[in-house]
């Protein structure tokens, strides 16, 4: 695997101890988008632990994914406020428009869509955020505009659109 070439330099920046395991997770993460698994077995060799031992720290943090990960992280809050104002149901629109399904990410790696118990705005519900952009008092009308301003081969909204669009939330 080519890919895993890259790991090594990443690698070869820590210590053997197993106080680094996090951190070169935290690396391999962010080079990768998630944590191949023959990552995983590397990290495991150099810090001379089982692989059981690695996999169970990055399952255990939601930070890190076993999967390919969307450059685009959306997040559609399913808390009690978020979810009797219909946030269910933006999270179906959200997993149609950007194509992530049921799977959670989108075929093209543009996307991927999480739900969450709660994203701290429940006076502003529904809400949804895309990286760190928070958007609040959505339905499903809105939610074409808000994927069409992160995907790359959309034509971004037109002035009126945008006068029209979601309330967006400083982060």
């Amino acid at each position: 695997m080519p890919e895993m070439e890259a790991v090594k330099p990443l690698l070869a920046q820590f210590k053997d101890e197993r106080a680094n395991l996090i951190p070169i997770l935290q690396e391999i993460q962010a080079a990768f988008s998630y944590l191949p698994e023959e990552a995983l077995r590397r990290v495991a060799r150099k810090l001379h632990v089982p692989v059981t031992d690695v996999y169970q720290v990055a399952t255990f943090y939601r930070c890190f994914s076993l999967k390919p990960r969307g450059r685009h992280l959306v997040q559609v809050c399913l808390g009690t406020a978020c979810h009797v104002r219909g946030g269910d149901l933006v999270l179906e629109r959200t997993q149609t428009e950007t194509g992530a399904g049921l799977s959670g990410t989108s075929p093209d790696l543009e996307f991927t869509v999480e739900p969450v118990r709660c994203l701290g705005c429940c006076g502003l519900a529904p809400v949804m955020r895309v990286d760190r952009d928070t958007f609040a008092h959505l339905d499903q009308a809105k939610v074409r505009g808000i994927v069409n301003r992160y995907h790359p081969r959309r034509k971004p909204a037109t002035v009126d659109k945008i006068a029209a669009s979601p309330e967006k939330v400083r982060s």
